[in-house]
């Protein structure tokens, strides 16, 4: 788990080893522990190290294998790397290292650009051959590791994190249209290859690059799990369902525990992280260390759910930390959590993952966390009125989305609002394809191919990599997530949402975690926003930047200032804190 930079041109000059060099510094906080530049001729790669596997230098990166010219950045984990390396032995490659780097760039060697499908993990990474001058950068099925980019004639620059890349200079740093409409309308999800900025862009998940040596490149989407019933499947009972979600789901968590130093449980208390932490207590996992975090209510809201995680801390015998935040370091952590998100994004999740990072990274360096649950097993609330649907477009858009086209006109300034409701054609386009069986299906698809991606996996990845701490998510095994797809929705909506995922954890944790109301990272002040948390949003959006900017309406913005409680949207959020906190990440990156 790491940082990695780099530059590759393809017209004949050399690379700029001091732009790279800047990005990978900017990228210190992703790895502590060491970091690299190599630069040779056409291409320059940096890298920054967290030490998980193999913590010797020779694992260091960048990486090259001068007998197969080859050089390879990554980040990220391939948790399949022992199997792959016993294979390419067989084949007669030879190692140097005991690492799961050195067997990706030999994996690359000996099956291509096919070597992606054969990974269990979460992955970024570049790799260029020296003789041909081909290079290929990839991401992981489900974008767990992020990768953006900026191009130019036809080299790619490329890094871990946005604000990183904007540190190598010459990037268009406008704001587009498209992007913000996305952010504005579609829950703060602006999906590949858009980002918020015009010049910067993001390779889509499940996705690699193949480029050749003059520059011209192929993408290939290398994976999309079919959401229809299997023939051989569809008659399983709801008893047999529970037994293979178990089974899958006990792989994906022992699957997660290679690494070379402890691996802990962010517990939240709720069904997802109680039944990892059952799952690897029931592996063995010796002094596993769990962590929660809660806020002071406010409205009348309760800010913790420390009576669960209680629970199950005290059922399975964890060394647990609970991490309790004052509203005063709340306000104090906002600015240093804004700056660490490779993107806006507006959940009050980011805060509650930021400190408690924070407070984990100072006891372990990896932790496993329940995110994927929801999107994968149906756990959020707008599924069960698809089940029925006739029109899973209008009914999904309905729930799921924070204002519609003719409401954003009335919010943003008009030079701002993109010429069509691009945020509805793109959903209406992903949910209309060919290969899910059913409204719910389709959403379910949508959720967790697009909204995962760029929403709660971005958020986890942001949050825990600014402390240096790496983040597994077994819910995203893709294996388990092959299953679950193909699992019929009646399965799924049980018992108000993730039943199938319910009916496992009874097999294994204490009812009183299941049977009760869906929980999440609750943030009260910054949905009912009022006193010094409204000074801060209203000094940010009436600055002398902000309006010069003019995104949003004057008379927009002073409707949010008299009444910020009532302008909630469909799912919960403040409307104030959203473009507030846009207008914030926007400043602290000097936009």
């Amino acid at each position: 788990m790491c940082g990695i930079a780099g530059e590759i041109r393809f017209d004949g000059t050399l690379a700029d080893a001091e732009a790279v060099a800047r990005i990978t510094e900017a990228l210190a906080p992703r790895g502590p522990d060491g970091s690299g530049i190599f630069a040779q001729g056409r291409f320059a790669f940096g890298h920054r190290r967290l030490k998980i596997i193999d913590l010797s230098e020779k694992a260091a990166q960048p990486m090259t294998d001068p007998d197969l010219g080859l050089t390879i950045v990554f980040n990220g984990c391939i948790y399949n790397y022992p199997e792959l390396r016993k294979e390419l032995i067989s084949l007669g490659y030879h190692f140097f290292s005991t690492g799961d780097t050195e067997v990706i760039m030999k994996a690359y060697h000996a099956w291509g650009r096919d070597c992606v499908k054969r990974f269990h993990g979460m992955f970024a990474f570049a790799v260029v051959e020296r003789e041909s001058g081909r290079a290929m950068i990839a991401r992981d099925r489900f974008g767990i590791k992020p990768l953006y980019y900026t191009t130019s004639g036809k080299n790619i620059r490329f890094a871990s994190t946005l604000p990183a890349l904007l540190k190598g200079g010459g990037i268009d740093k406008t704001i587009d249209p498209v992007a913000l409409h996305h952010y504005m309308s579609f829950h703060a999800v602006v999906p590949p290859p858009y980002t918020i900025l015009k010049g910067v862009r993001k390779l889509p998940p499940a996705t690699i690059r193949c480029f050749e040596p003059d520059g011209t490149f192929e993408d290939i989407r290398y994976w999309s799990p079919n959401h229809e019933r299997d023939p051989e499947t569809a008659k399983l009972s709801r008893e047999e369902w529970r037994d293979r979600v178990l089974e899958a789901l006990r792989l994906a968590v022992r699957r997660r525990m290679v690494a070379d130093v402890p691996v802990g449980v962010l517990l939240s208390g709720g069904v997802d992280s109680s039944i990892i932490t059952a799952l690897l207590a029931e592996e063995g996992q010796k002094d596993l260390m769990t962590f929660s975090i809660g806020f002071e209510e406010a409205n009348g809201e309760k800010g913790d759910e420390f009576s669960y995680s209680d629970l199950i801390a005290e059922r399975f015998g964890t060394d647990h930390h609970k991490i309790f935040v004052p509203s005063s370091d709340l306000m104090s952590a906002l600015p240093d959590t804004i700056n660490a998100m490779s993107e806006p994004m507006v959940s009050y999740d980011n805060i509650g993952f930021f400190l408690l990072s924070r407070e984990v990274s100072k006891h372990i360096k990896v932790v496993q966390s329940g995110q994927g649950a929801d999107e994968i097993f149906a756990g959020y609330h707008w599924y069960p009125p698809l089940e029925n649907s006739n029109d899973v477009v209008g009914d999904y858009a309905k729930g799921f989305f924070d204002r519609d086209h003719a409401k954003m006109a009335r919010h943003l300034s008009p030079e701002w609002l993109a010429e069509e409701d691009v945020s509805r054609a793109f959903v209406e386009s992903h949910l209309l394809q060919p290969g899910a069986a059913s409204p719910v299906d389709r959403a379910l698809r949508l959720d967790s191919q697009v909204m995962l991606v760029d929403d709660p996996v971005k958020r986890v990845d942001n949050m825990t990599m600014a402390w240096g701490l790496e983040a597994r998510v077994p819910f995203l095994d893709h294996e388990l997530a092959e299953l679950a797809a193909t699992i019929p929705p009646e399965f799924k909506l049980n018992d108000g949402g993730k039943g199938v995922l319910k009916d496992a954890a009874r097999k294994v944790v204490p009812h009183e975690v299941i049977d009760r109301k869906k929980g999440y990272f609750p943030v009260p002040q910054l949905k009912y926003i009022s006193g010094e948390y409204l000074d801060m949003v209203r000094d940010t959006l009436t600055s002398q930047v902000s309006s010069e900017r003019g995104l949003f309406k004057k008379s927009y913005l002073d409707d949010l200032f008299i009444d910020p409680i009532n302008h909630i949207t469909p799912l919960r959020g403040s409307e104030l804190w959203q473009v507030a906190l846009l207008e914030m990440w926007l400043q602290s990156h000097d936009i």
